[in-house]
């Protein structure tokens, strides 16, 4: 049996899922021994192996990287640029971009079209505008013959399967007609407190702070509330089921944000004003409850008629997306085979560790795919 060929990979961010993703690979490379880490870069510091056979270590990594003698950190063009460094690596190399940062998911197609693979849970690059998708699409492989590949599965639902079973239905030769869900873990945890199926939710304001404490939320609620992360992931499976969406401006997002709050300094200011505003909330609970039914946060799919919507719902009880618990996620395929009984993902579609178990879950594949 031959030895497995080597990969280089470059690691870029190491936030919570970044962390995260490092511990799952120092396991990983037990099983793998191919790989070989040679960059590590964060917002303000990177460090890069002494040569590509002499790989940074995964136990001395965090240490090292807070030393002085760590370096700048590297733009996008620095990271294209050291992996290019030596002709050997071409078609072996994966970056791992574990970052939110635009300019790196604007350069994806430079990756790409020079042999470099791509992981990440970046959701901007597949939901910013068509341009840079199909950019991405006809510089990776199948599309480009020599360019890299590209796994996004943590950009939706975290480790959640909605991804790889949305590709697996459509290359399969299904048809879906419209996909649904809860697709925020922060949301869903609000509205499943706010207005459970059974009982009575606190207000909302409350529900909010207690949603901040528990860490469900950004360090300003706001980008939870606006709508926007949702809106993103509704377009990269709106885009991977067929709609040339052109951008999250190109359908109705509903914002949960009072407007007199839009203007706030920070999120502790926008909390402490909130519960100005919770009559309008318990105005939507209270319309809802008088139908029998209860209120989420939904984004919702037409594929057949090309509709995307993100926003509040009134739905029945029984509804699969109104019995969620905790802060999962779910989400609905109706497709022809399934009929009008959808294919349902469901789970812990937030938290560093299963975002990262899904980032780590897309390298095996790549490492399997360059073997």
């Amino acid at each position: 049996m031959h030895s497995p060929k080597p990969v280089y990979l470059a690691v870029i961010g190491t936030g919570g899922v970044g962390s995260a993703f490092l511990s799952q690979l120092s396991l990983l490379q037990q099983a793998h021994p191919q790989i070989n880490l040679v960059l590590i870069s964060r917002s303000s510091r990177s460090l890069t192996a002494l040569s590509f056979s002499e790989p940074l270590s995964l136990s001395t990594w965090a240490s090292a990287l807070d030393r002085p003698s760590a370096q700048p950190a590297f733009t996008p063009p620095e990271i294209l640029a050291y992996l290019e460094n030596s002709n050997t690596t071409r078609g072996k190399c994966v970056l791992i971009d574990n970052t939110s940062n635009q300019a790196l998911a604007s350069s994806y197609p430079s990756f790409l079209s020079r042999g470099i693979s791509i992981v990440t849970p970046n959701k901007k690059a597949f939901s910013g505008s068509l341009d840079l998708w199909r950019e991405i699409e006809s510089s990776s492989f199948p599309t480009d013959p020599h360019g890299g590949l590209v796994y996004h599965e943590s950009s939706v639902g975290a480790g959640l399967p909605i991804i790889s079973t949305l590709k697996d239905l459509v290359a399969t030769g299904d048809r879906v007609h419209r996909i649904e869900g809860v697709f925020s873990g922060t949301l869903s945890f609000l509205f499943n407190n706010f207005a459970p199926v059974n009982g009575r939710g606190g207000k909302w304001s409350e529900e909010v702070r207690k949603a901040k404490a528990l860490g469900y939320t950004e360090p300003d609620p706001r980008d939870d509330l606006n709508g926007l992360d949702v809106a993103r992931k509704v377009v990269i499976l709106a885009r991977l089921a067929g709609v040339e969406v052109q951008d999250t401006g190109a359908f109705p997002v509903e914002s949960l944000i009072p407007e007199e709050l839009e203007s706030c300094q920070s999120g502790d200011e926008f909390l402490s004003r909130l519960g100005e505003f919770d009559e309008e909330m318990e105005d939507v609970r209270r319309q809802a409850e008088a139908d029998g039914k209860v209120v989420r946060y939904v984004g919702s799919i037409d594929v057949e008629r090309g509709q995307l919507r993100v926003g509040l719902e009134r739905l029945d009880k029984n509804h699969p997306v109104a019995g969620l618990r905790g802060s999962d996620n779910i989400v609905n395929i109706y497709t022809q085979r399934y009929g009008e009984r959808p294919l349902i993902v469901q789970g812990a579609g937030a938290g560093a560790d299963v975002t990262a178990m899904g980032v780590t879950s897309d390298l095996i594949k790549v490492l399997q795919r360059l073997q």
